[in-house]
């Protein structure tokens, strides 16, 4: 079996080298038994799903011969988040001038996923969505909560009550462009700026996109723009480069793109870098989440940065370490990640946060057939090993405190929260599994790709666990 798994794979990245990627895809569904499935979005689009959608196309990626040295460069072309390209000829810092509007700007080129990254849906429908009620501009407030689902009192979590998001206006926020390079290479990335933002500290959310998506289709389905543009708070969605994995796919299980201030952490270590020294960012407020392949990187940026990072968000994703190359890569997905020996190489380079594990919060549908559900635990498994290794008695807490409550999203999926909280009854790790979802965004908009919106609001949900968990030691970066 195992011999023809390797044949199997050597075939598919033949043909993946010859540019025939539909072949390659056959060779490796047909290895690997998966099957594709069908899911119909509330507007009546349908969407496929197959294991191709983390489906791995690296290429040898080499800075120049001129990038002896670590550098950086900026560039900024400013998109509203209706879609219109204006200029942008001030620094970040300074007041804005103003602005002409210029010829449209297609951020979405997929049919039927609507006009704007966070306007409405192409149907007219209003997104679901949370309240999050008066407080302190610059992050989420406490929710309302539906006693549909369940009680949050009674269980010690908090779902947001579902309710249209207001679209952001076109004339006060900005969709940046701009890009990043250190010695590893260089990688585009969007900032979207809230209305709100005049210069005060505020968090940052790095949103790491999925194999095939685009910031602009990632934006759309999280609407995490439009919960920024209500909570005020920076959101940054790094792009990943077709010449660095074909079906941009971040590199998760290249061993090169696991370790601190190599590869692709750097870069996106880097642009989080660039971002909070460019804009006003709360040093204890910075957050990095991801889907799919998103996710694994999540897992590694909050695994090898977590000096940098106060808390992680991961969606369909895998453990650190759970591959070094494509044949365990396809096989993490289909039979779930291998059982790593610990985090520590990672943690050892951070800033002393080898004693503590970074709050995560994970969700999983319990059908994904892209990304096996079984990574969602072995996730939560490894950051709690790690940190029984490291001080047995904090591990043992979350072990000794743990609480599970079931809901169900009115007319949507039932589904399961499991948390698990320290000596201090402060939730640490948290884990939503989707009833009967499969390999896409719970709670998102049909406006972007892999998205599911029967499912409990994902983004929601993140963000509250988030506001939860400002960093314990706040760094410089």
């Amino acid at each position: 079996m195992a011999d023809k798994m390797q044949t199997s794979m050597a075939e598919a990245l033949r043909l993946t080298r010859e540019g025939q990627l539909g072949s390659a895809i056959g060779v490796i569904q047909q290895a690997l038994g998966s099957r594709t499935t069908t899911t119909t979005s509330t507007d009546g689009v349908a969407r496929m799903t197959n294991v191709m959608d983390a489906t791995f196309s690296p290429v040898d990626e080499r800075p120049s011969s001129e990038l002896d040295a670590v550098r950086q460069s900026s560039t900024i072309r400013e998109v509203t988040p209706l879609g219109d390209t204006v200029t942008a000829p001030d620094a970040p810092r300074q007041a804005a001038s103003n602005r002409t509007e210029s010829s449209r700007h297609q951020t979405h080129q997929a049919q039927d996923r609507g006009a704007t990254a966070g306007g409405p849906t192409s149907s007219g429908r209003p997104r679901s969505s949370i309240h999050l009620g008066p407080g302190l501009a610059g992050f989420p407030r406490t929710p309302h909560f539906d006693p549909n689902l369940f009680d949050p009192a009674k269980h010690g979590i908090r779902l947001p009550l579902q309710e249209p998001r207001t679209k952001p206006t076109r004339s006060s926020t900005r969709f940046v462009e701009r890009s990043y390079t250190n010695q590893a290479g260089t990688r585009d990335y969007k900032l979207y700026i809230p209305s709100g933002y005049h210069g005060q500290p505020l968090p940052l959310v790095v949103m790491l996109h999925g194999c095939t998506q685009t910031p602009d289709d990632f934006a759309a389905g999280t609407q995490m723009n439009v919960l920024a543009e209500q909570e005020t708070f920076l959101v940054a969605y790094p792009a990943q480069s077709p010449n660095a994995n074909g079906s941009k796919c971040w590199n998760w299980f290249k061993t090169s793109d696991q370790q601190r201030e190599q590869g692709e952490p750097s870069l996106i270590a880097g642009i989080t870098r660039q971002i909070m020294h460019e804009y006003q960012v709360a040093a204890d407020r910075v957050y990095v989440a991801g889907l799919s392949a998103g996710g694994a990187m999540a897992v590694i940026m909050g695994t090898t940065y977590p000096d940098l990072y106060a808390a992680v968000g991961v969606h369909s994703g895998l453990p650190y370490g759970a591959a070094h190359d494509m044949p365990s890569a396809f096989a993490a997905m289909h039979q779930g990640g291998r059982r790593t020996a610990d985090t520590r190489a990672g943690l050892s380079r951070s800033s002393g946060a080898a004693d503590q594990v970074i709050p995560m919060i994970v969700f999983h549908g319990d059908q994904d057939t892209t990304v096996h559900p079984s990574n969602s635990e072995r996730i939560l498994s490894q950051a709690i090993g790690s940190l029984r290794t490291s001080n047995g008695s904090a591990g043992e807490a979350l072990l000794s405190n743990v609480r599970t409550s079931q809901g169900h999203v009115p007319g949507g999926y039932g589904y399961r929260c499991t948390t698990y909280h320290d000596s201090a009854g402060r939730v640490v790790l948290e884990q939503w599994t989707i009833h009967g979802a499969a390999h896409a965004w719970s709670g998102g908009s049909p406006a972007g790709s892999y998205t599911d919106p029967k499912g409990p609001d994902a983004s929601a949900a993140m963000l509250r666990f988030f506001r939860e968990h400002p960093h314990a030691r706040a760094s410089s970066a």
